[in-house]
C-alpha cells in the first residue's frame, strides 16, 4: 500500500500533506495529554510490530503493494490517536531509510495507513462489541476491525491513484503520474486487500488482542471506559 514518488499529482500530495499534518499535531497533542509512562513501552512494541508486520509485502498491479499494516490492533491496545503516531514514525522511517514508499507521498501514506485505517478499525470495533467486555461479540469486532479498516485504507489508496489521470494529464492526453483510472486502481487495490490481506490483518489483530485480553485486560484501550482520546 505504500505509495512511491512519481505516482501522485502535486494536487494530490500537498493537500494530504497538509491534512496529515493536522491529525499529528492533534495525535501529539492527545499523547502528552493521556499517555502515562507505563504506555511508552508499549508504543514503541506496537511501532516496532507495525514496522516488521509492513515488510512481508506483495507487489500490486499499478506500482504499488500489498501487506497487513497492525493499525488495528495498536489502535485498539493504545487508542487511535497513538496508533496515528507510532505507524506515522514508521512510515517515515520506511520512506527515508528503505525506500519504501515515497518522500512525496508520505503524507498519502500516513494518512491511509495511519489515519483511516486506525480511526476505521477502532470505531468498528467499538460499533460491534457494543459495549460488550467479554465473549464471542467481542472476537468478532476485534476480527472486522482489521479486515474493514484495511480494506478501507486501501480503497482510499486506490482512489488517489485512480483521480490522477483525470486532475493530472498532459495536453495529448497522457497521464503524467499515475495511469491507471478508478476502474483499475480500485479492484486491482481492493479486490486484494479485501481477499487476502484484509482477512490477514483481521487475523493478526484477533490472535495478538486474545493475547492481551488473557494476560493484560487492563492494557487495552478499547475496552476501558475513558476513551476521551478517540
Amino acid at each position: 500500500m505504500h505509495i512511491p514518488d512519481g505516482y501522485l499529482s502535486p494536487q494530490t500530495y500537498i493537500p494530504l500533506y497538509g491534512l496529515t499534518a493536522i491529525f499529528w499535531a492533534a495525535g501529539i497533542k492527545k499523547i502528552r495529554k493521556s499517555l502515562s509512562a507505563r504506555y511508552i513501552p508499549y508504543t514503541a512494541m506496537a511501532a516496532a510490530f507495525s514496522f516488521l508486520i509492513m515488510m512481508f509485502n506483495i507487489p500490486i498491479p499499478g506500482g504499488t503493494t500489498g501487506h497487513a499494516v497492525g493499525a488495528a490492533i495498536v489502535a485498539i491496545l493504545l487508542g487511535p490517536w497513538t496508533a496515528v503516531i507510532a505507524i506515522s514514525i514508521v512510515l517515515i522511517i520506511q520512506a527515508f531509510v528503505f525506500g519504501d514508499g515515497g518522500i512525496t507521498a508520505i503524507g498519502a501514506n500516513c494518512f491511509n495507513m495511519a489515519v483511516v485505517a486506525p480511526f476505521v478499525s477502532y470505531w468498528i470495533f467499538i460499533m460491534i462489541k457494543d459495549g460488550k467486555t467479554n465473549g464471542s461479540r467481542i472476537k468478532i469486532a476485534a476480527f472486522l476491525s482489521g479486515y474493514i479498516g484495511l480494506v478501507t485504507a486501501s480503497l482510499f489508496a486506490a482512489i488517489e491513484f485512480g483521480i490522477q489521470p483525470l486532475i493530472a494529464a498532459a495536453p495529448d492526453g497522457r497521464a503524467l503520474y499515475a495511469p491507471y483510472p478508478l476502474s483499475v486502481a480500485i479492484p486491482a487495490m481492493v479486490g486484494e486487500h479485501a481477499l487476502v490481506f484484509g482477512i490477514l490483518e483481521g487475523v493478526v489483530t484477533l490472535l495478538v488482542f486474545n493475547y492481551f485480553f488473557k494476560n493484560e485486560p487492563g492494557l487495552i484501550y478499547g475496552l476501558r471506559d475513558n476513551q476521551e482520546a478517540a
